[in-house]
């Protein structure tokens, strides 16, 4: 008899392969990076083992891939693993693994992340047990894990890929400014997929108080979107905490940027990194908004950008906002700090809500401009935007201020003689034109039906007197609202009431102020007021005109022209009077506080593309090859204006923020800028240009660009 002996040795392991290029493809994190592994939770990855001495052996071998994510140590919650199988059993467990393919010395292995992961830097190890040989352990190396909007198991699933593609993957697009009559687009560079900001992005977490605070806890909490939105936005502004942004909204901004110079959120991103967490000066509501963006579509939360014109900020919670007068129209400082923006900027992000009753997921209003403590932090939401809708203010998170930023009153009153008396009350004053910009196109998306009711219809005002009652028990004071009658019949909507000598305003009169044209930057306004007697009786008038700044907060400044009317009509008699400001009495005004007044003057044209070595025009921009950009300017004033600087940038296009010193432009003249540079990403771009100066802030130009792939 011969006896046979059949040795097995150990198996040990020589080399991983992440297979990053295409797994980063399959996770559409591509954009981000090919050396790195970036996947999404839910979705399988592949990765390959290369042994040394022979093949994996299914009944002599046992493999366990481990992940480690947050502290390095065993707390709960931060290390998971799953045990390699051949196929998914009954019964799975959090980490799935499985095997893909077995040849004679590699093993190609399928790793899952249960939809539910904590996203974050993550360890991946691996422990290999053969029969009769040693516990084997190795640290095959680290990877990022991300939301997944296109997992229909993740709580940010997003069904359309259109959707998909504009509110996670465009790295670029329009916020708007100005106000209800002037609705401006304002091209931002969102950057989300540029070098080294997923790495920023998961460091603001880190650096947030709940990280500090409790670092395991945070982390066990990372898997959900309603937490990390919240940490987010309080992580934008430095309220709290060494965050993002500092705000600022009045004068004075030469220690740092001014928020209207800024065309991007990488620059404040980078800047914020590089100086070890310290708060970049300065940001306004669209920069905080902007830049919230960027950080929510880089971690995979479907996220867009909305603006409100005439937006409430309600102090007290009474959904009044109280606004005060003099009677030649001045806009006093408000008493109770209650103010109507003429335009603010928040962040919409899509997402389930278990923590809430059925049906009030989808679009979740977030706001990280620091207006109001939630919970003790600056931060705003998520407030579901159905909720907002129907009046349902008690719903988690800070649904009630949201609710008074769309949809709150307003109440005039004239100071006179040290009393204060009511005019009106304006029931749809506040929320108007809320936008957003469209899916796929450059278009703006009129999306007020998603926060209220048309205004004045009986579903409107039945959610408005839900919401007051809803409030009542909390002690805020109750304030009637049978009808949107005035409290006098005078109608003065649109600077503000216009003044008259005694406190009691004229009765039975209409009077509307309207522009002609629009304002414009180094000319003069042209308005009409017209007057209109209701009344049965003769009325012989005195209309007190005046014009003044606003910060776009709308906090009053100095008033720069005052005029007075004297008008006589006969009853049920109209007038227009025509009225003139001259732009002398606008100059200094508009340059100091108005933003984006001129925007019209910049334009960006694309030039000639050339390439390497070639002489010929290839007509196409494409990616590795030069691109030539012209920038075009023109000085609309009868004077020199100097300090010119030009700052250009775009993701894909440049690798970072260009400043060009222009110097002076004389008067009523044109100049222009050739920019030269070499696209390193293909598809739709977009270049972003604002021009300074000492006689202008901050005009606003892009170009959209698109970028063929190279060979």
């Amino acid at each position: 008899m011969t006896l046979v002996f059949c040795l097995f040795t150990g198996l040990e392991m020589i080399v991983s392969d992440f297979q990053c290029y295409q797994n980063n493809v399959q996770h559409h994190t591509e954009e981000i990076s090919f050396q790195r592994l970036i996947v999404r939770r839910g979705q399988n990855f592949s990765i390959i083992l290369y042994f040394k001495n022979r093949g994996f052996m299914l009944d002599m071998d046992k493999i366990i891939f481990i992940t480690e994510t947050g502290e390095s140590s065993p707390k709960e919650g931060t290390k998971k693993w799953g045990e390699l199988r051949r196929e998914t059993g009954g019964d799975q467990i959090p980490w799935i693994a499985l095997i893909k393919s077995n040849g004679a010395n590699f093993l190609e292995v399928s790793l899952c992340a249960p939809p539910m992961a904590a996203i974050g830097h993550y360890v991946l190890k691996v422990h290999i047990e053969s029969f009769q040989g040693p516990v084997l352990a190795y640290q095959l190396g680290e990877f990022i894990l991300l939301f997944n909007p296109w997992c229909p198991a993740d709580e940010v699933y997003l069904e359309s890929e259109p959707q998909r593609q504009e509110y996670v993957m465009n790295d670029h697009g329009f916020i708007y400014q100005g106000n209800k009559n002037w609705i401006r687009p304002c091209p931002w560079n969102y950057g989300q997929f540029e070098e080294n900001i997923i790495n920023i992005c998961l460091k603001l977490l880190d650096k947030s108080l709940n990280s500090q605070v409790d670092p395991a806890m945070d982390c066990a909490l990372r898997g959900s979107s309603v937490y990390i939105s919240r940490v987010v936005s309080a992580m934008i502004n430095s309220n709290d905490d060494n965050g993002v942004l500092n705000g600022k909204w009045s004068e004075g901004f030469d220690d740092g940027t001014s928020p209207s110079e800024w065309n991007g959120s990488v620059a404040i991103l980078k800047k914020w990194y590089a100086t070890g967490g310290q708060p970049v000066k300065y940001g306004q509501c669209w920069v905080f908004a902007a830049v919230m963006c960027t950080v929510m579509r880089c971690l995979g939360i479907p996220t867009r950008v909305i603006t409100n014109f005439d937006s409430g900020h309600d102090t007290d919670g009474n959904l009044i906002i109280d606004e005060y007068f003099d009677n030649t129209g001045r806009i006093l400082e408000n008493k109770k700090k209650d103010t109507v923006w003429n335009f603010h900027v928040w962040n919409e992000c899509w997402m389930s809500r278990k923590d809430l009753p059925p049906g009030y997921g989808g679009w979740q209003l977030l706001d990280a401009t620091p207006q109001e403590t939630s919970n003790g932090v600056y931060c705003c939401g998520p407030a579901s935007v159905r909720a907002i809708k129907e009046g349902e203010v008690e719903l988690k998170y800070d649904t009630a201020f949201a609710f008074s930023m769309v949809n709150a009153d307003c109440v005039s009153w004239l100071v006179y003689g040290g009393k204060e008396q009511k005019l009106h009350r304006y029931t749809n004053s506040v929320g108007n034109f809320i936008s957003t910009k469209s899916i796929q196109s450059d278009d703006r998306d009129d999306i007020t039906e998603n926060y209220k009711y048309q205004e004045g219809s009986p579903m409107e005002r039945e959610r408005y007197m839900k919401a007051l009652q809803k409030l009542q028990p909390r002690g805020y004071p109750e304030h009637p609202r049978a009808s949107s009658q005035p409290a006098g019949p005078l109608s003065t909507r649109g600077g503000g009431p216009l003044g008259h000598n005694s406190p009691t305003p004229p009765q039975a009169v209409s009077l509307k102020l309207k522009l002609t044209q629009p304002a414009y930057l180094g000319l003069d306004i042209n308005f009409v007021l017209q007057t209109f007697n209701l009344a049965p009786q003769f009325k012989a008038l005195k209309v007190n005109l005046s014009a003044q700044s606003m910060l776009h907060d709308g906090s009053p400044l100095n008033v720069f022209w005052q005029d007075t009317a004297f008008i006589t009509l006969m009853p049920s008699e109209g007038m227009c009077v025509q009225g003139q400001i001259q732009f002398n009495s606008t100059q200094q005004a508009f340059i100091k506080h108005q933003r984006h007044r001129a925007g019209w003057l910049l334009s960006i044209s694309r030039g000639e593309i050339v390439g390497f070595g070639a002489s010929e025009v290839l007509g196409e921009a494409i990616v590795g090859q030069l691109l030539t950009m012209q920038v075009i300017f023109q000085n609309p004033l009868w004077e020199e204006v100097g300090d010119c600087v030009l700052t250009v940038e775009g993701s894909g296009l440049f690798k970072k923020q260009y400043k060009i010193i222009i110097g002076i432009l004389k008067p009523q003249s044109k100049a222009s800028v050739t920019i030269k540079t070499v696209p390193f990403k293909s598809g739709q771009r977009q270049i972003q240009a604002n021009l300074k100066s000492d006689r202008f802030k901050d005009i606003k130009g892009y170009r959209n660009v698109n970028v063929s792939p190279g060979l």
